[in-house]
């Protein structure tokens, strides 16, 4: 019969460990001798040797207690799944790392590098620091609630905001910011921007993206809150656009 200290040092863990595993219930305590202290078997000394290379394997301390006593092919499924759950959280792991790596290289965690590229060339066409913040802000929102569609509006708005006619159309929209709200020059902008948006989508896809339009909405309601001219000049556009689809739509008989 042995201590716990020659145990411990028989099989290179700490005294502290054995005690935590006679908690766990996977180790089952020893008799005590005359005097109160622990003693162990050959034996207890072979099923601890079995706890400690199963946890050093990472096999979960709640798992150990019935793979010590369970068969081979019971060990070996459950060193499969055990794997495949490693596997798992490394792969998580290396993705984490490449993020952080990003955020260490200063690139944005939250948008894609072509979108932070894009929305940096914005300064250089004359856009306000007011309005590449809320284009990133409305970016971050549609990329996190639905990916697949906003890499199409991306591809889409970059091109508007390349094109000549519509990237001038933008940037007077950005400066109308601060405009009286009854300044006749919105109303007149409001028309330009119906006519390129015609021009530029069929009617049948405006209307279909107006039915559809419930997160743009809620984005626009947001910009609109920071300049009544903008909130003006928004509700003409909409208006202009659904006059021009009520007009594009069949008459039924």
């Amino acid at each position: 019969m042995i201590t716990i200290g020659q145990l411990a040092q028989y099989v290179g863990i700490s005294t502290k460990t054995i005690r935590v595993y006679h908690a766990k219930g996977l180790l089952p305590e020893p008799p005590r001798d005359a005097a109160g202290y622990r003693r162990y078997s050959a034996q207890d000394l072979v099923e601890l040797i079995k706890i400690r290379t199963l946890a050093e394997a990472g096999v979960p301390l709640a798992r150990i207690a019935t793979l010590t006593s369970g068969s081979t092919a019971e060990l070996r499924s459950a060193a499969g799944e055990l794997e495949a759950d490693l596997t798992t959280r490394i792969d998580r792991l290396v993705a984490t790392r490449a993020r952080l790596r990003e955020l260490g290289a200063g690139h944005s965690p939250f948008l894609p590098g072509e979108v932070e590229r894009h929305l940096e060339r914005l300064h250089e066409l004359g856009f306000s620091d007011r309005w590449i913040g809320l284009e990133r802000d409305l970016w971050i929102l549609t990329f996190a609630t639905s990916p697949d569609t906003a890499h199409r509006f991306f591809t889409d708005q970059t091109a508007a905001q390349a094109d000549p006619v519509l990237g001038r159309l933008y940037l007077e929209y950005d400066r109308a910011h601060d405009l009286d709200p009854n300044d006749p020059a919105l109303a007149e902008l409001a028309e330009r921007v119906v006519d390129a948006a015609i021009e530029r989508y069929s009617l049948d896809d405006l209307a279909r993206d107006s039915a559809e339009a419930e997160l743009p909405r809620l984005v626009q309601s947001s910009i609109n809150a920071s300049s009544p001219a903008w909130e003006r000049l928004d509700a003409l556009i909409r208006a202009g656009l659904r006059r021009a689809i009520a007009t594009h739509a069949p008459t039924s008989t």
